[in-house]
């Protein structure tokens, strides 16, 4: 141990010096080819991308004309990078904001929907003074409004009580922005009559779940859904219903003086109500054709 500790002090003949230097010479030659080498390969994989992109050497003109073709012909999924071509080279334009807003809908239509939603707020966000502005908050509002709300989920029989509204709700407050900054758009009338649906879509959707609480019989559950329904949504269709589950709710616990009350009001709102006679005989009408 001694003796290999004392001999790695001696000095290193010339030969091992020598070596020392060609090896660290080896070393440091790649550090000076590096640059280079790295030039290359920018040379290759750039000569490879435009060798991939057909669009390398076309015009905006050119890539805005074919985006128009696929859009046309419903092939969305090849408008959408395109599109993204396009918005990356006419940058700072008109044209770059059209590409954003048609990029937007092409993915709307080809079902990638969170995609749309995300390219419309950079959109609002970036452009906030565009003269397309009320076009983006309508397809906002409209990708949304068909998105699978849950209002119509009834209909499969699935438990309501596990719906959630809230594109319904996001559709409705984008609406609500458009007709209230643009209130002569061209798409305000369209939003005016969407939000009407969606606030009886909403009091509806509460109704049913009232009624499945209480067919079930889960008074308490059925009168808090019935309540929201009515609290929430003035002037609906469905408040009708609301009060008569109310009182039905209240008779079967035996709050007479509750069922009293909600009988007067629906007597006073709905005096010709089928619900007097007919319960919930009529539950399956076609309630959503408000237009």
């Amino acid at each position: 141990m001694l003796f290999l500790a004392w001999c790695a002090l001696l000095p290193l003949p010339a030969a091992a010096h020598r070596f020392d230097r060609k090896l660290l010479a080896m070393l440091r030659a790649p550090r000076a080819l590096l640059p280079a080498l790295l030039g290359a390969a920018a040379l290759v994989v750039g000569c490879a991308n435009n060798v991939d992109d057909k669009t390398a050497n076309w015009s905006t003109e050119k890539i805005a004309a074919e985006a128009r073709d696929e859009l046309n012909s419903g092939s969305y999924d090849k408008a959408v990078p395109l599109l993204e071509k396009l918005e990356g080279r006419a940058a700072g334009t008109p044209q770059a904001q059209q590409a954003q807003l048609d990029k937007a809908y092409a993915q709307y239509k080809g079902k990638e929907k969170a995609q749309a939603l995300a390219t419309l707020e950079r959109f609002i966000k970036l452009h906030p003074a565009s003269p397309a502005l009320d076009y983006a908050l309508y397809l906002k509002g409209l990708i949304n409004f068909n998105d699978d709300l849950g209002m119509f989920s009834w209909l499969s029989k699935q438990d309501l009580s596990e719906r959630d509204q809230k594109a319904a709700k996001d559709s409705f407050e984008t609406f609500r922005e458009l007709t209230t900054r643009f209130p002569n758009s061209r798409y305000a009338q369209d939003s005016r009559q969407r939000m009407t649906y969606i606030v009886n879509s909403l009091a509806q959707y509460e109704v049913h779940v009232a009624r499945y609480y209480y067919e079930r019989g889960a008074y308490v559950a059925a009168i808090a859904r019935a309540q929201r329904a009515v609290a929430d949504y003035q002037a609906v269709p469905a408040a009708e219903e609301a009060l008569y589950i109310l009182v039905k709710s209240y008779d079967a616990l035996g709050l007479t003086q509750l069922r009293d009350d909600a009988q007067r009001v629906l007597t006073a709102n709905f005096p010709s109500s089928r619900y007097s006679t007919d319960g919930f005989k009529d539950k399956e009408r076609a309630w959503w054709r408000f237009w």
